[in-house]
């Protein structure tokens, strides 16, 4: 078996691949709604926002979401509302309700009201009665029926839903909405805590999928396996860090994951765009050995070992980024630096706050 780490002399290109950039939704979601959601509130009755309000409610489907990996501000939906698949995948349908409800705030359009409150009670049917979220709903077959923590969807999810019942902007929706909102964002913690996996007996993070029923890791597309998530876990230890008043589940849900990420810091390595007149685009992603880089991460671990493992679309597991071919090895973030401001400044701010230290003997 080959290490992962090989040492390259050849020169590498002159830009450095950066990867402090987390894979999240939240990366898609900066465009359609999301880009307006700091505008003052005078805008949101503008003629501008106006215009977007009307594209955004014309791509709302009857069941009460939005598709995904359209900007729902640019231009009306035109097509049939039935063919319209609504979902929570890459950040769609959370920023859409953000935005009506500014707009409704502003302008008291009943439509708005209307598209808002259809939203959130999809999002609330969509729940499962393990507490976690599917990609899409009704869940279809295949990988997309699990609870989906893959590019942050049930933890935006469950940060939405919690702006819904603390939030004034949310009083519109009345005590029975706003206290469903609060029991689903409850259920999701305790979904939370118990897909945390177990490794002989220590906890350590969370799979980017997990059964709907049972909490077990589930893969997602065909290379991305059952493994632990240097990724994905972290918007989720977020998520529990920025509970009021974490329980003391909680508190070890954090600290394991902290010890965790720790302990699989990847040192002395950095992922390069290299010159390579032999490859489809000129470029290829390797990895070079560089002792003053700092720590990276693999995006996935394999459960048990904590190696990182990577794969091609065929889904078997390679221990080197070099071992799989050229299109997935360069069109996915294998390794980045996802965990780093966690560890360096949140959690020692959230761990001053709520964790009391051992007494010196």
């Amino acid at each position: 078996m080959r290490p992962m780490l090989v040492p390259r002399c050849a020169a590498v290109f002159s830009i450095v691949l950066l990867l402090f950039v987390r894979v999240s939704p939240c990366v898609a979601a900066k465009g359609g709604p999301y880009r307006y959601l700091n505008k003052p509130d005078a805008w949101f009755s503008g003629d501008e926002a106006q215009r977007i309000t009307e594209n955004i409610l014309s791509f709302q489907a009857d069941a009460g979401g939005w598709p995904k990996n359209i900007d729902t501000t640019a231009a009306p939906y035109r097509g049939e509302r039935s063919q319209l698949q609504p979902t929570f995948d890459n950040g769609a349908t959370t920023d859409e309700l953000r935005f009506l409800a500014r707009v409704y705030k502003a302008t008291q359009d009943r439509r708005c009201r209307t598209a808002v409150e259809k939203g959130i009670d999809y999002i609330l049917k969509a729940q499962y009665p393990s507490g976690g979220w599917p990609q899409y709903y009704p869940p279809p077959r295949g990988y997309h029926r699990h609870i989906t923590f893959n590019d942050e969807a049930m933890v935006r999810l469950m940060g939405f839903l919690r702006e819904t019942y603390t939030s004034d902007l949310y009083a519109f929706l009345g005590a029975d909405r706003r206290a469903a909102a609060r029991r689903a964002f409850e259920r999701g913690i305790d979904c939370i805590l118990k897909c945390q996996i177990n490794v002989n007996g220590k906890l350590t993070v969370w799979c980017a999928q997990h059964d709907e029923k049972d909490y077990r890791p589930r893969p997602g597309r065909t290379f991305e396996l059952v493994s632990l998530s240097g990724a994905e876990s972290v918007g989720i230890v977020r998520l529990l860090m920025s509970l009021e008043k974490p329980s003391p589940e909680v508190v070890q849900a954090v600290e394991s994951a902290i010890a965790w990420f720790e302990s699989v810091q990847l040192k002395g390595i950095r992922v390069v765009l290299e010159k390579d007149d032999k490859s489809p685009k000129g470029i290829n992603k390797v990895v070079i050995k560089d002792p003053s880089a700092p720590p990276m991460w693999a995006r996935f671990y394999e459960i048990g070992t904590n190696k990182p493992i990577f794969a091609d679309r065929d889904g078997v597991v390679k221990y080197n980024l070099a071992d799989i071919g050229y299109e997935r090895r360069n069109g996915y973030a294998w390794l980045g630096y996802w965990p780093r401001k966690l560890l360096d400044q949140e959690y020692p701010a959230w761990k001053k706050k709520h964790v009391k230290s051992e007494p010196r003997p």
